[in-house]
């Protein structure tokens, strides 16, 4: 069993997922090797979960650009949790892999993981009376 940061999955509602990414990222938690690694298809994901394969990519999608998934080297296959969702086999390691990917997103080295931009907002005149 992997220890997890908890902090990260209380804030998971501020990145405003669909439930499809909600369900694929528990599919990716499960499956996870210590540190966060992921090797599976999307079409396995997606028989998994459950979910058509366009709608897990759709999903996958959704993750990879609010960097909770990252995919460094853009190997088939291979995903990876970001430091803050990963799981980790004791505490030290946890600690010690939150302390460096804070490190890593403070010098600019790894993204942190972001919700949604705004829409943009048209405001249009409105007229007055009188």
């Amino acid at each position: 069993m992997l220890i997890q940061a908890q902090l990260a999955f209380a804030k998971l509602h501020e990145l405003d997922l669909t439930k499809a990414a909600h369900d694929l990222l528990s599919a990716l938690t499960e499956l996870q090797r210590p540190g966060g690694e992921v090797n599976a298809s999307q079409a396995e994901l997606a028989a998994l979960v459950g979910l058509s394969k366009n709608r897990t990519s759709i999903a996958m999608t959704q993750l990879l650009k609010r960097s909770i998934v990252l995919r460094p080297d853009r190997r088939y296959r291979s995903y990876f949790l970001h430091p803050y969702f990963a799981g980790y086999t004791s505490v030290e390691d946890l600690e010690q892999a939150l302390a460096d990917a804070t490190e890593a997103i403070q010098a600019g080295e790894l993204p942190a993981p972001t919700p949604p931009p705004e829409p943009p907002r048209h405001l249009s005149a409105v007229p007055t009376v009188g």
